[in-house]
């Protein structure tokens, strides 16, 4: 596991607790800044994804 992966899935773990709350105390700006955060978190962790296959590719695995 890469820092990307790590970090973007912090992120996601993150906006997603933002997103809950939100909805629970009725914030929408808290709602849609978690949903963006989480969004982004999954972006990142996607990008450590894709750089790890490529590794692994380049390594023949």
């Amino acid at each position: 596991m890469n820092k990307d992966q790590a970090k973007g899935r912090v992120e996601e773990a993150k906006g997603k607790v933002k997103e809950v709350a939100g909805k629970v105390v009725g914030n929408k700006e808290l709602e849609v800044k978690g949903k963006i955060q989480n969004s982004g978190g999954k972006i990142q962790s996607a990008y450590g994804d894709l750089k790890e296959d490529l590794k692994d590719a380049a390594k023949g695995k």
